[in-house]
């Protein structure tokens, strides 16, 4: 009866808690995972390496960096508990979720990794049309013509997109003809420009260089011929405008136009004009010589001065120049004092 009486008395035992998962278990687990990321990481990152592909090198190098990163993190967590709820809490399911989600990708970075060059051109086969055709605008924008058309020929006969290249290469072809005629423009101007100068050697250059610049290009062809006849349009009308001073009454506008059209006649072309020449030569040398000795009479020394510079840098080898040399020092001393 006492034993009965004990025995409904006694606290009544607990049913036995489940067993927690322990520690042990759940870093083999976490060591599982990372070991199959690292490997997947590692060997798609040597595969990228092999094969000399950027974009798989650095999808490796990514996967690699991942594991380093999380690994630590997850172990540490683990060896201590996981955080709030114990090993077997939410905290170390929720992690093992992630982890679960990292050995995912990773195989399907092997998986990449294992196909042929031409499945995984198909699968990207999109984005990479869309890559060329943005490196082919941007090469139309900065007028690399060349490098466009070979984009053009990778887009139609690598990626088959044909009706979208021949559209590009009409835009290239459209956009340098535009870009050549401005450019044919500007320099046919510019030798224009030495034309009017009267700037011959610089112009005949110029005109040539354009020609090598766009051989083709129907306005760059003749420009040679274009700056040797204006020369010689212009060195007849200096031929026309000497014999009308020399017959004239204008001995030194002839001679200014004999010294300019000196530059232009050859030794047989000058024949014809020397006797004229030479008396246009005399009478300039005789006004001018008039005109110093005037100027000495009337005492005009800053006049006489420069009379007599032209005349000694004129007709170096005259008598008159002779005269004048011997003259010259007190002109000058004269004008020095006047213009004091």
């Amino acid at each position: 009866m006492n034993d009965t009486t004990h025995a409904a008395h006694a606290t009544p035992q607990q049913p036995a808690a489940p067993r927690p998962t322990g520690h042990g278990e759940m870093i083999t687990r976490l060591a599982l995972i990372y070991g199959v990321a690292a490997v997947g990481a590692v060997s798609l990152a040597i595969f990228g390496f092999r094969t000399e592909s950027d974009g798989i090198l650095a999808m490796g190098a990514l996967a690699i960096v991942l594991v380093l990163a999380v690994a630590p993190i997850s172990f540490a967590s683990a060896s201590m508990g996981g955080g709030g709820g114990g090993a077997g809490g939410p905290d170390a399911a929720a992690m093992l979720a992630e982890l679960t989600k990292l050995r995912s990708a990773v195989n399907r970075l092997q998986e990449y990794q294992s196909l042929s060059d031409d499945a995984r051109r198909v699968l990207n086969r999109a984005r990479e049309r869309d890559l060329l055709v943005r490196a082919i605008e941007e090469d139309i924008a900065s007028e690399d013509w060349d490098a466009a058309v070979v984009l053009c020929n990778e887009l139609a006969n690598r990626f088959g997109y044909r009706e979208d290249a021949e559209q590009f290469r009409q835009r290239v072809e459209q956009a340098r003809s535009q870009t050549r005629d401005r450019n044919v423009a500007a320099a046919i101007a510019a030798l224009d420009g030495l034309i009017v100068q009267r700037r011959w050697e610089h112009g005949i250059a110029h005109a040539e260089s354009i020609q090598r610049l766009y051989p083709d290009s129907s306005r760059a062809a003749g420009l040679r011929q274009r700056v040797e006849n204006a020369r010689d349009r212009y060195k007849t009308d200096l031929e026309r405008r000497f014999l009308h001073a020399a017959q004239g009454e204008t001995p030194d506008e002839a001679m200014a136009l004999l010294k300019e059209l000196d530059a232009y006649l050859t030794e047989g072309e000058a024949e014809p004009f020397r006797e004229l020449a030479r008396g246009v030569i005399g009478k300039a040398r005789e006004n001018l010589g008039a005109s110093f000795k005037l100027a000495v009479r009337d005492h005009r020394w800053k006049d006489a001065a420069g009379l007599g510079e032209r005349i000694i840098a004129d007709f170096p080898n005259s008598r008159m120049a002779e005269e004048v040399r011997s003259m010259i020092g007190g002109v000058r001393e004269r004008a020095a004092q006047v213009s004091g």
